[in-house]
């Protein structure tokens, strides 16, 4: 007879302890499997075992029942249950789980990372964000289970268009914004309105995660170089591309802010031929540390031809995951025949919280704390790095504006400027990285520091380990 040791508290809803059916089924499985229990033994009737273990015949039947479902036993009308014959690894070869590749390549941390990608979470406006919650759980909780519009929350709309009218010199109505999770899946919505069939260009070098995107949506794509002015539209004439994505206020990485008279130029382009436009990134334009901010190419646009998309992702955090595009009419009309259908990717109780934080004036008076915190640690940078760089050897653009500095060391190779930094524990990243492969420039390079997310404690010392790689 099987004395199987039963924690009777496994029956109560409140006990953490697995039921009794559950505990009867483990412990005969793991007999059977341990070759305690050999293949063709009989085990006891239903009625003997229950009454063995001071159990209902039903919690016996339940857990035989489930070791004869997985095979673990065999069940003989007018008969019993006897043991089944298990396959072991050597009567059979056992399948092997797919080796998969890991989340993230196994690099080793360094000591201080330069990351283009990070933002100074630590002055997260989490208190008025958390009385705003708890507002909007009180005040609304019964919209916030509804389904929101598929463009976007109506009144959050409202709010963003006014901070665009006002801050950015976009006149556009709330219809025209939709709200999407992040730039990313709208630029994707985007190449779906626009269609596959269209080649599109994007700028070299250029942020490479837009060229997977758009590739990734069935697009062509073909690179176009830039120069001091940004994007070259004779080059991108001979692209043969009815469909341009630029960031003109601040182009990453080089820093360019394309002037007025290439934007004109631009706009001819898109004139120039019928199903042309321009995707305007405007990523990190509300940083711009000298004179006003630059306005978007999108108010300089009377022909409907540029689609202007921007994210809370730099100016609030990532994980947000909020983001807009703002369409021009003809488009508008086309998106809400063709893809109305498609449920609103930002959940209604983020976007009621962002709009109360753009209604009531939070967002400006964070991003101008915000600003100043990021323009100190710029400084603070070119500060250390001038310090330690008596003799010059150091040229640092795009310093007026957006998170990121771009790096060259006069003598000092891209290639050797990743290294000797990555060998004294720096992170930092070559310009190179961010030309299309086979595109880079002969002698181009340099190093790109991203500095949002770094620590300004860490200044002084991350700037003395490159000053030594470098032989500042």
């Amino acid at each position: 007879m099987l004395t199987i040791p039963l924690n009777s508290g496994g029956s109560s809803p409140f006990s953490k302890q697995p039921p009794l059916y559950e505990q009867i089924y483990r412990y005969i499985r793991g007999e059977i499997e341990a070759g305690r229990l050999a293949a063709g033994e009989k085990l006891p009737s239903k009625r003997a075992l229950s009454a063995h273990l001071k159990v209902s015949q039903n919690t016996v039947e339940t857990a035989y029942e489930q070791l004869t479902a997985e095979g673990y036993l065999l069940a003989r009308p007018r008969s019993g249950y006897y043991v089944q014959r298990l396959e072991t690894p050597s009567r059979a070869v056992q399948a092997q789980p797919p080796a998969l590749p890991p989340d993230t390549p196994d690099i080793p941390k360094p000591a201080f990372d330069f990351h283009t990608g990070g933002v100074d979470t630590d002055h997260f406006p989490f208190s008025v964000w958390a009385k705003l919650t708890r507002e909007i759980l009180c005040e609304d909780s019964r919209r916030l289970l509804q389904a929101v519009h598929p463009q976007g929350d109506p009144t959050l709309r409202a709010e963003i268009a006014r901070y665009l009218r006002e801050y950015r010199g976009i006149l556009a109505s709330p219809e025209q914004i939709v709200v999407g999770a992040g730039s990313e899946y709208l630029l994707g919505l985007a190449i779906q309105l626009l269609g596959r069939e269209k080649r599109y260009a994007v700028e070299n070098p250029g942020y490479p995660k837009t060229r997977r995107i758009l590739e990734g949506g069935g697009a062509a794509v073909v690179p176009v170089e830039l120069d001091e002015d940004g994007l070259r539209v004779d080059r991108l004439r001979r692209s043969g591309a009815a469909v341009v994505h630029v960031t003109p206020s601040h182009h990453f990485p080089l820093g360019t802010v394309m002037p007025v008279r290439r934007r004109a130029e631009l706009l001819r382009w898109a004139l120039e031929e019928d199903g042309r436009y321009i995707l305007e990134d405007d990523y990190d334009s509300e940083f711009r540390f000298s004179g006003r901010p630059i306005p978007a190419l999108q108010g300089l646009d009377t022909a409907d031809r540029v689609i202007y998309f921007n994210t809370f992702a730099k100016t609030l955090a990532p994980s947000l995951r909020i983001g807009y595009m703002v369409l021009p009419a003809p488009l508008l009309a086309v998106y809400r025949r063709d893809f109305l259908f498609y449920s609103s990717t930002v959940p209604s109780f983020e976007q009621h919280v962002l709009r109360r934080f753009l209604q009531e004036g939070y967002f400006e008076r964070h991003l101008s704390r915000m600003r100043n915190r990021y323009k100190a640690q710029r400084d603070a940078l070119l500060g250390e790095f001038a310090r330690r760089d008596p003799s010059g050897k150091l040229r640092i653009q795009a310093q007026e504006s957006g998170l990121h500095l771009l790096l060259r060391v006069r003598g000092l190779e891209e290639a050797a400027m990743v290294a000797s930094a990555e060998a004294e524990g720096v992170r930092v990243y070559g310009l190179s990285a961010y030309y299309q492969a086979g595109t880079v420039p002969a002698r181009e390079g340099g190093a790109v520091l991203g500095y949002a997310g770094f620590p300004p404690s860490s200044t002084e010392e991350a700037v003395a380990r490159l000053a030594k790689a470098w032989a500042l």
